[in-house]
């Protein structure tokens, strides 16, 4: 007699995805669009049964559609077997509220699909507290669609809420509080970040930041780039928590590269007020990686979604932003149109604007060293003599600075010309003081 297994793997939900075709709004295609949001879907680990996009002449305000399109959607609903919609747009909690009762279905539209990914994908504790507060401050709004008890009023005192409060009213005034709680949490990790930025820049390391749209390749760059092995996969949001790493570039320079999350177009607001220390990650950087998956047929609407959101982060007074594309997925065009981008790239390249790479074949990555090199390594150089026996002073510099001409004389002398940040060099002339010529 065979014992039957057991199956303990949770079924997939079942779910139509839909994207309204606004046209006017936005550059992009409709079916790269769609794509993008069915991707999303298959993120959360979503049974996408069907794919529709909808024509937008006009929203009504109460289903968003019109009413014949409410109901030819219900049917490809009901035809689809679905549990849920998928609403590739921002919805009013009105709108998702009575679509939900016209498709007898859940109906999730792009912010609140965005975080659910999000709180899924968060690893750090950093993480799981900005999540949090995006959350609910994306829910403090909805509070009529996503709890069932709100009809009933409570009395009585203390925190159970005054005469005749409302459920609703006592939920909104505790996840009020709960913001508060977040918001001060987040506060102490912002200043806690302040603190590492300052540490490090006593180092001094320049810092590399990498960007770009969701799934372009920067943890794949990353990896590549620091020898490490940051998750990476054919994903969307694949990765969520910012990584770093030590590099040391051509000449020796050490610096540090951070991968950070990726980027998508309408990105909630809530987000990215919730990510704004992290996000701080990249205006405080040296230099900033924009990452392009350049095979895509959206490659041009994705940048400038990436370059909206990096005009929100504010830089450091004083600081000069630097941004270098580095075009990606080279490996995956036709000869033709890797000709044409390996030649723009090229001369782009010799302004140090971009660079075309394969992150995952390595092609094109040591000219992308190279350029990084180029445009961080703007430190003064210094002349310096080492008589033989100071072998630890030749090695600091090595570990610190950049030597760029080295000579030994017949005395056994050594002489280095090296780059050093005004900070290495004033600690190396502390540790060394009858060093300098």
């Amino acid at each position: 007699m065979t014992q039957k297994l057991i199956d303990h793997s949770v079924p997939l939900i079942r779910a139509v995805v839909i994207h309204p075709d606004r046209r006017s709004d936005s550059p992009r295609l409709a079916s790269e669009r769609l794509e993008e949001a069915v991707g999303l879907a298959r993120a959360l680990d979503l049974d996408v049964r069907a794919e529709e996009i909808v024509r937008l002449r006009g929203t009504t305000p109460a289903t968003l559609f019109g009413s014949g399109k409410v109901e030819e959607l219900a049917a490809l609903v009901r035809a689809a077997d679905a549990e849920a919609v998928i609403i590739d747009d921002a919805l009013t909690p009105v709108q998702q509220r009575n679509l939900e009762k016209e498709w007898e279905v859940k109906v999730i539209d792009r912010t609140g699909l965005i975080l659910e990914i999000f709180g899924r994908r968060a690893r750090t504790k950093e993480g799981r507290l900005q999540v949090e507060l995006a959350r609910l401050d994306y829910e403090k709004s909805r509070l009529v669609r996503t709890w069932t008890h709100l009809e009933r009023q409570r009395g009585g005192t203390g925190s159970t809420g005054g005469p005749g409060e409302t459920q609703i009213e006592l939920d909104r005034r505790l996840i009020g509080d709960r913001i508060v709680k977040l918001k001060a949490e987040l506060e102490d990790v912002r200043r806690t970040r302040g603190l590492h930025r300052k540490q490090r820049q006593k180092a001094p390391f320049p810092t590399i930041a990498l960007v770009g749209y969701t799934n372009a390749g920067k943890s794949t760059l990353f990896n590549r780039l620091t020898g490490s092995e940051v998750f990476a996969k054919d994903l969307l949001f694949a990765t969520l928590d910012t990584t770093q790493r030590t590099i040391r570039l051509p000449q020796g320079r050490p610096a540090i590269v951070a991968d950070t999350v990726g980027f998508i177009s309408d990105l909630p607001h809530e987000l990215v007020e919730s990510f704004r220390a992290t996000l701080e990650e990249v205006g405080e950087a040296d230099l900033i990686l924009h990452v392009r998956d350049i095979a895509s047929a959206d490659s041009d609407a994705q940048a400038k979604d990436v370059e909206a959101v990096l005009k929100q982060i504010e830089t450091p007074e004083g600081k000069t932003r630097r941004v270098l594309e580095v075009w990606n997925k080279i490996d995956l065009l036709d000869d033709e149109a890797r000709e044409a981008v390996l030649g723009q790239a090229e001369r782009l390249a010799k302004e140090g604007e971009a660079v075309a790479v394969s992150a995952w074949t390595g092609e094109g990555i040591e000219p992308l060293r190279q350029i990084i090199a180029g445009l961080i390594d703007d430190d003064p150089e210094t002349r310096l003599t080492l008589e033989p026996e100071q072998g630890e002073a030749l090695a600091w510099l090595y570990e610190h600075g950049r030597i760029t001409q080295r000579e030994t004389d017949e005395l056994g002398r050594t002489h280095v010309m090296v780059r050093l940040h005004p900070a290495a060099l004033g600690r190396f002339e502390r540790l060394y003081p009858d060093l300098a010529d």
